[in-house]
């Protein structure tokens, strides 16, 4: 942009003074100091900060986040507590439906690894068809073993919650 009238290079010097004065007091505006306690300030004067005993920071952007207390839980009434109780012959239906689930699961559970366990052949099951290449056959081997030990680890999870409920009566 072209200013209309001349402007000597006095004036010219003069204004690039200025404005670079103005981007050194705004510098010294913005600055932040690291005081004592990791207390960060940017509103203070380089006189208070050296009273002070803080450091200028150059360059690093400093990010403060401001903690919230946390909430304190309500106390629970007293009532509640006896509120949750269930009587005795609910109790008992309770657990024995919780039994008759899971011992039908269990049954489940098993049939399935008998299944596993015949078709694994004590280690050398079948080969199937699209086993041509023996590391095919090896991986499938392999996988069944690992399926087969899953499915014990669930019957054993699945006996260790029915010996929880109490007996049948």
């Amino acid at each position: 942009m072209r200013l209309p009238l001349p402007i000597s290079s006095a004036l010219a010097a003069a204004l690039v003074c200025t404005v670079g004065h103005g981007a050194a007091l705004a510098a010294e505006e913005g600055a932040t100091y690291r005081c004592p306690n990791n207390d960060y300030k940017n509103t203070i004067s380089a006189k208070e900060a050296d009273r002070l005993g803080c450091k200028r920071i150059e360059g690093a952007p400093v990010t403060i986040m401001q903690m919230t207390k946390p909430r304190t839980a309500a106390p629970v009434p007293a009532s509640a507590g006896s509120a949750a109780r269930v009587d005795a012959v609910a109790q008992r239906a309770r657990d024995s439906d919780a039994r008759r689930i899971l011992e039908a699961e269990l049954k489940t559970e098993e049939d399935k690894l008998a299944v596993m366990q015949k078709e694994f052949n004590n280690g050398q099951p079948e080969r199937q068809g699209n086993e041509k290449n023996y590391q095919k056959y090896l991986d499938r081997v392999e996988e069944m073993r690992a399926a087969i030990a899953r499915k014990q680890t669930d019957i054993a999870a699945l006996q260790r919650e029915i010996k929880k409920l109490p007996p049948p009566q």
